[in-house]
């Protein structure tokens, strides 16, 4: 066989397409000038690298071959591994490395290698699941800023609505300030249930009279203020204490304390105690302690000895009963403080502090019957709130000022009650600055117990 027949394909099979014989002798082209580009002679040369061919002598042998040589009639075959890559006829078509099989190493361009693709994502798949996390993530980021929102616009909101809630009214007096800040509490009654017999005072009254005091550095106090005490009203003259606010309304009453204590009133709340009964419902009840049996006719309050929970109407009871009380007004004070400690522990229950609804409901009950100084807003109430506590607990000072006489009967204004001369000015300056022992005081001036008390006494049944 000569080398031409040697270099013809056998009969019946097909040479590659991009090798077919254009007008060249022997039907392959000699070199790269004469092969003809895939797809016609006007398409773009393909970037593969032909391999050149080296004509050998006449008569030289082909070295053997580890393939055996096709059966005349037959086309050659190759093994599945030296078959060459298909060679697309598109003109657009690139050479590209074939796809790695499951039994490829990993490398470069591999499942495993740079440039790889994973074979999870399947087909198409590859820009899918980056979509879907994106996505995910941008929910989650509006959903966290809704609740943001929520948890700022609830608060602030609530806020707002509670501050137009409050009543306000001139009573400051405009004296110079002292240090610390202070609170005035009066409770007022209208008497026309005739719960509290007339003592001859003319015009509204104040039962409760509260004097809270928050110093720079020392106890929180509350003292209460016997509505009889014997003082000197501004422009009045000598008489009892809540005479001031029937004469002259907030504004008489504060000057008049403040001339009685030496203190600077900063901010006035005056409490209807005919919302008591709405304010002690929206709480659901709160437990009260008293250790004597009462049936008393005028202010309808019929007690067991011991601890109740009480809704709001026998709340309101509970502390405006004072004829039945040994200790008269004194007791009833007492009593007063207990409830308002007990409201303020209840409000302040985290099933009531998480719950919208009654959230609603206590402030509205609340502050609907509450009257506060001009300037007096519902974060002063809140801070009020918070200097009750704590003049209640073991660290505070609860009690009344010393008492002289609780019959001092000067002539002209009837049965009052005398604070001691020489000790109550020294009691008020104690908790001015401070420096007044931690305690709960009688009458008497004196520390009878802690006053965290009122709340451990509650909370026995």
């Amino acid at each position: 066989m000569n080398d031409e027949t040697r270099r013809m394909p056998a009969a019946g099979s097909q040479p590659p397409p991009s090798f077919t014989p254009q007008n060249t002798p022997g039907g392959r082209p000699r070199s790269t000038q004469d092969a003809v580009p895939v797809g016609g002679e006007h398409a773009p040369v393909s970037h593969v690298p032909s391999r050149p061919t080296t004509r050998r002598p006449s008569g030289e042998q082909r070295p053997p071959s580890s393939v055996p040589p096709a059966r005349s009639g037959a086309p050659a075959s190759r093994p599945p591994s030296a078959r060459p890559a298909r060679v697309s006829s598109s003109p657009h078509a690139a050479v590209r490395p074939a796809r790695a099989t499951a039994a490829s190493p990993a490398g470069p361009g591999g499942p495993a290698g740079p440039g790889g693709r994973s074979d999870a994502t399947g087909p198409g798949g590859e820009g899918r699941k980056p979509r879907l996390r994106l996505r995910k993530r941008r929910i989650i980021a509006a959903v966290l800023t809704l609740l943001l929102v929520l948890v700022i616009a609830w608060p602030v909101g609530l806020l707002m609505w509670a501050n137009s809630k409050v009543e306000h009214v001139a009573a400051l007096s405009g004296a110079p300030d002292t240090p610390g800040t202070t609170y005035l509490l009066a409770g007022s009654d209208s008497r026309e249930d005739g719960a509290i017999a007339s003592d001859g005072t003319e015009g509204a009254r104040t039962d409760t009279i509260m004097l809270l005091h928050v110093p720079e550095s020392g106890p929180t106090a509350l003292v209460s203020l016997p509505r009889d005490t014997y003082t000197d009203v501004p422009g009045r003259g000598p008489a009892k204490l809540n005479a001031a606010y029937a004469w002259g309304g907030p504004e008489l009453l504060v000057a008049s304390v403040e001339k009685l204590t030496g203190i600077t009133v900063d901010h006035y709340v005056e409490v209807g105690l005919g919302g008591v009964k709405d304010l002690v419902n929206a709480v659901d009840g709160v437990d009260l302690c008293l250790d004597y049996d009462v049936d008393d006719e005028k202010s309808n309050l019929k007690w067991k000895a011991g601890c109740h929970t009480v809704k709001g109407k026998k709340a309101l009871a509970f502390i405006r009963m004072r004829y039945s009380d040994p200790k008269g007004d004194i007791g009833r004070a007492e009593r007063q403080r207990q409830l308002v400690s007990a409201v303020t522990k209840k409000a302040a229950n985290p099933g009531t502090l998480v719950n919208p609804g009654k959230q609603v409901d206590l402030i509205d009950s609340g502050l609907g019957a509450v009257r506060a100084s001009d300037g007096t807003g519902i974060v002063n109430l809140g801070r009020l709130a918070l200097a009750f506590r704590a003049a209640s607990g073991e660290d505070g000072i609860t009690g009344t000022p010393p008492i002289e006489s609780l019959d001092y009967r000067p002539g002209g204004v009837g049965s009052t009650v005398l604070l001691k001369p020489s000790e109550a000015p020294a009691f008020f300056t104690g908790i001015l600055d401070g420096t007044l022992e931690p305690g709960r005081y009688d009458a008497d001036g004196l520390v009878k117990e802690k006053p965290a008390s009122d709340e451990k006494k509650s909370d026995k049944k």
